[in-house]
């Protein structure tokens, strides 16, 4: 049974999607918005968040959550992290019993604090595998070479995954740390926040070095803390999406931090954009977690307040530097 389904049309859905279809399995894509379902079915374009990219005439496109997933093998959950629950409350119903999910959102739930594949693993007795790394859909879907990792709870499941979503183009590694491979792709959005906004403040390029390899000892912190290992942050999903979140403009929080240093307020950008930036409310599951955890998060909480106690960016900037001093590695 290879028949697949991706859950959510936007730009990283619909990318996957693309990419398993061209590949040469029954793929289905469901839309939310039942308008852009039927016209991606009708013209063979994701107007909103792929104009460019014809989609594969194979590739099923439906606004129906049950035909979507009624006979999927594999299930990839691209829907935002705060979305996750209700879709897929909806879904799983729907699913037949071997369905495999697959997480590839990049987001902690608020309320719960929960990564995507631990609200699905609350919804489900299913098995849950997480998809992740440096990989903009607009350069994955024009074939450019990028590499990810794919964790799961077994390794025959890893390696059936593995095969599956592996391309020329997408090279795709197995792990079997989820928890470390999620935190780490969603704690890395909330460090792009920071690094657009020192960018933007005209901080340079010493700055941004600085925040890249101190925002991964916090994201590793925490991590090692919730029962992640250290090891996977300098991985894939660490370090390596870490550092292309926090140094382009095709990173829709690395853009968001550079409009608040230029004085926008977040309310107003949030309003300029369909696209989801998950940055914004991981910050302040990430800074709930660190309370919980006890552990020191200095970035994370002045991008926390920035972002949601609308803390000038510059003051919180040098708030960070007048810190008292510390060794660099202690514990």
């Amino acid at each position: 049974m290879s028949y697949i389904s991706v859950i959510g049309a936007g730009s990283w859905g619909t990318t996957l999607a693309h990419l398993l279809s061209d590949k040469g399995y029954e793929v289905t894509l469901w839309a939310h918005e039942k308008h852009l379902a039927e016209e991606m079915h009708a013209s063979r374009v994701n107007s909103i968040y792929l104009p460019d990219v014809r989609l594969p005439d194979d590739l099923k496109v439906t606004g129906s959550i049950e035909d979507a997933v009624k006979k999927a093998r594999y299930v990839v959950s691209a829907v935002p992290a705060q979305y996750t629950r209700s879709v897929f409350t909806e879904a799983i119903p729907h699913m037949i019993d071997e369905a495999i999910l697959i997480s590839v959102s990049k987001g902690i739930e608020k309320g719960t604090l929960l990564t995507v594949s631990s609200i699905l693993k609350e919804l489900t007795a299913r098995r849950v595998a997480a998809l992740s790394g440096p990989s903009f859909a607009k350069e994955v879907i024009r074939k450019l070479p990028a590499a990810v990792t794919i964790a799961a709870e077994d390794s025959n499941t890893g390696v059936s995954l593995q095969e599956i979503f592996n391309t020329n183009s997408f090279r795709v590694y197995t792990h079997d740390d989820i928890l470390g491979v999620e935190l780490g792709g969603a704690l890395k959005n909330v460090m792009a926040v920071a690094a657009g906004i020192s960018d933007s403040l005209g901080f340079g390029n010493n700055a941004r070095a600085s925040l890249i390899t101190r925002g991964l000892v916090e994201m590793t912190r925490l991590g090692v803390a919730m029962g992640a290992k250290a090891k996977t942050f300098s991985g894939l999903s660490g370090i390596g999406d870490l550092v292309l979140t926090c140094t382009s403009p095709l990173s829709r929080n690395y853009t968001v931090g550079i409009k608040l240093g230029q004085g926008l307020k977040l309310r107003d950008i949030l309003s300029q954009t369909q696209s989801v930036a998950e940055g914004v409310e991981t910050a302040a599951s990430a800074f709930e977690l660190s309370k919980k955890y006890a552990i020191e998060m200095p970035i994370i909480e002045q991008v926390y307040l920035v972002l949601h106690e609308e803390k000038d960016p510059f003051s919180a900037a040098k708030d960070l530097m007048d810190r008292s001093l510390k060794s660099e590695f202690y514990g």
